[in-house]
């Protein structure tokens, strides 16, 4: 190697070619005298090239090494028989996170709020591959950001690399057998025989709906079971990926061909909350790239055709210039990659497909992602409807180097979607004035959110007089049923910890980190006076008042409403219904009057909903509770029936050993867009007293009996 090495000044070039390779030079190793070790003749003198097996034997001195860890017989693991049937269990991998790189998920599952000695990181980026066999692939690693044509590693790296790194953490994976046993029982339990080869090709309203139902109790039990484990360091939880792959293994998913244009089953102004549940509906197949084509057969060839497009913001050049307008920054170029160099955008794959499809003009549907509010590391995504791209070219992004660009034009007479949240995000923001305004806070102060009271409809200036009170006035307290000493969780219940009351919650929190209800139960047990714990623990949800900005509105034909001016999460806490606590002859005087429009009546029956893991007995009430809310009470008694609700009700019992402390809170069934009225069903009474108590429902679902208590 001397001869390679210049001196200054000049000297001849033509040396550096006497430069041996690397591959010539004689390597040197130990004695080769120890036996059972192969050993090749070195033409070039000196000591033979000894091969050791990475699974040993090896010689004196050595030892195996990562990842390749020698069996106590040092012998090499079976060949696998290709003869042999494949099992039909597929395993959900877990996968190594690299340090650098954020760990938690998409939507925030992994949280600060707990210890992180407590968290259970469940598993890594799975990929949204979907093979044609239905199978859904487990691939994609952390590097993988929300758009991988965009600033995600690029598609060159092998499938079989990316499997290699999932065997590698098979041991993780291996040890969720109780939370595989315990998905298989819940999908056993629920409806999913809708999921035929009917609906998983074409998909209706209510198909959907059911899906992303499981689909979101499934992520959101993995996410409670997972947490109340000891963490695995170097691995991240990914519930909404895992539960993903769940159901796309066992098809139960739906609009499974790629399509241009309208999808089966899903409306203009739909919210999710995870890229997963764009996947299993077939709004948007791929789980991170940000456009999604299809190949149209041209004469003897085949071109790609774009379908749909997610534009979340996160990239350089994206911009949303209005509700109509849509300027779409092509993918590639690896301008997130830190440890790559920025590259001009290729006309190829999604950037090649929005070309052909300017062309051809076809229909492009666009999902418009979000911050979301409740949780600032994750998003909220809208389907704003279907687009025409009107034009291309090529600018120089903040990086200096090609970028394609695509302006896409709203299609005409759709429902608003995406102007509807620019428009309330001006409302908070102060920018612009909420129309009809007749109250800017209906609380006075009460809550810590205000809640608006709106009419745009007619000239009426409010409801009838009442007295704002968010909590419970009872003036005969009731006696505990069984003694009650409360928690000692000075710092906050915890999961997995050693807490009475999660005890009484069958071992777990009963929320997760983002305050939503992980399922219904007959009764929950909330932490109370009796605790320890302080105002914010996690199991105090419903006592921390309103969450979310609501509004009181007029409607057309059913008096007064409530809705929200955010999104609501599936399981998410809206209010609890806050008034008098009265006998029940006290409410036979108010039937006969027919006041009871504003009363709550806990011992109706209540319809309950076929999901799984919903506890499906009648809700465990200690004593009859009935809520007057006619002279006091908060936004609960604005609340209107239907006969399809989109909220639930929870009855809670918090740890008081004064008294029994019973309460009755509002939960979102599924994911609520803003500006959408919330709506319970009233429940029935006994038959005797059922022509006394109906009324007519204009409620308006295709489900409506005509009639509610």
């Amino acid at each position: 190697m001397e001869d390679s090495t210049p001196v200054s000044g000049s000297f001849d070039k033509s040396r550096v070619m006497n430069v041996r390779p690397l591959r010539c030079l004689v390597p040197i190793f130990g004695s080769a005298s120890a036996p059972n070790f192969p050993s090749f003749p070195n033409p070039q003198g000196g000591a033979p090239f000894v091969c050791v097996s990475p699974s040993g034997p090896f010689p004196p001195g050595a030892a195996s090494f990562y990842p390749f860890f020698a069996t106590p017989e040092h012998q090499r693991p079976p060949v696998p028989n290709r003869n042999a049937p494949i099992s039909n269990a597929v395993p959900i991998t877990s996968f190594r996170t690299p340090q650098t790189q954020y760990a938690g998920d998409e939507n925030g599952e992994t949280g600060s709020s707990r210890r992180v000695t407590r968290s259970r990181a469940l598993s890594r980026h799975q990929s949204g591959d979907v093979q044609e066999d239905g199978q859904y692939s487990s691939s994609f690693s952390m590097h993988d950001s929300e758009d991988t044509g965009k600033a995600g590693r690029s598609k060159s790296s092998s499938r079989s690399q990316r499997r290699t790194r999932a065997r590698q953490d098979i041991n993780i994976a291996s040890t969720e057998i109780d939370i595989d046993s315990l998905i298989e029982n819940l999908l056993a339990s629920s409806n999913i025989a809708a999921f035929d080869m009917i609906r998983r090709a074409e998909a209706d309203k209510e198909s959907v709906g059911c899906l992303l139902m499981i689909y979101d109790f499934i992520r959101r039990k993995i996410n409670q079971i997972e947490e109340s484990k000891d963490a695995v360091p170097g691995v991240t939880r990914r519930p909404d990926l895992r539960a993903g792959a769940i159901l796309m293994n066992k098809g139960i998913r739906t609009n499974i061909k790629k399509r241009v244009g309208a999808v089966p089953g899903v409306e203009v102004g739909d919210c999710f909350f995870f890229r997963m549940e764009l996947c299993l509906i077939g709004l948007h197949a791929p789980c991170m790239a940000g456009i999604d084509y299809m190949g149209l057969k041209v004469s003897q060839s085949e071109e790609p055709l774009a379908v749909s497009i997610v534009s979340s913001g996160g990239y350089e050049d994206d911009n949303m210039e209005d509700g109509g307008v849509l300027i779409y920054s092509g993918q590639g170029g690896n301008h997130f990659r830190k440890d790559k160099e920025v590259m001009d955008q290729k006309l190829e794959r999604g950037n090649l497909a929005l070309e052909k499809s300017l062309h051809r003009g076809n229909e492009i549907r666009v999902i418009r992602g979000f911050k979301d509010f409740a949780n600032p590391t994750g998003k909220v995504y809208v389907y704003d409807g279907l687009y025409k791209i009107q034009e291309s070219w090529v600018d120089k992004g903040k990086s200096g180097r090609n970028v394609f660009k695509y302006k896409l034009v709203r299609l005409p007479g759709q429902p608003e979607a995406f102007l509807t949240w620019k428009l309330i995000q001006q409302w908070k923001d102060g920018v612009n004035s909420r129309v009809g305004v007749i109250l800017p806070d209906l609380t006075s102060g009460a809550e810590s959110a205000p809640v608006s009271l709106v009419n745009d409809v007619d000239d009426e200036k409010g409801p009838a007089y009442f007295t704002y009170f968010p909590g419970l006035k009872n003036e005969k307290p009731v006696d505990p049923i069984e003694p009650c000493t409360g928690c000692n969780c000075v710092g906050g219940c915890l999961p997995g910890s050693n807490c009475s009351c999660i005890k009484k919650n069958e071992g777990y929190l009963p929320y997760n980190a983002n305050s939503v209800l992980v399922n219904q139960k007959s009764l929950l047990y909330e932490c109370g006076p009796s605790c320890q714990c302080p105002s914010n623990c996690r199991n105090r949800i419903s006592q921390s008042g309103l969450r979310v900005r609501l509004e009181v509105f007029k409607t057309k034909d059913r008096g007064w409403g409530l809705r929200s001016w955010d999104p609501l999460r599936a399981g998410a806490f809206i209010c609890e219904y806050a008034g008098e606590v009265i006998a029940s002859d006290k409410l036979e005087e108010l039937g006969s009057e027919n006041e009871d429009d504003y009363i709550f009546d806990a011992t109706r029956t209540y319809p309950l909903f076929e999901l799984p893991g919903d506890s499906n007995e009648a809700p465990k009430i200690p004593h009859p509770l009935i809520i007057s809310a006619k002279n006091a009470g908060n936004v609960g008694r604005f609340m209107n029936h239907s006969c399809s609700p989109n909220v639930s009700w929870q009855p809670i019992l918090r740890e008081n050993k004064n008294e029994s402390d019973l309460h009755v809170t509002f939960h979102a069934v599924r994911h609520i867009p803003p500006m959408t009225e919330l709506t319970y069903d009233y429940g029935a009474v006994p038959p005797e007293k059922a022509d006394q108590r109906k009324k007519k429902c204009l409620c308006g679902s295709v489900k409506c009996k005509g009639y509610f208590y």
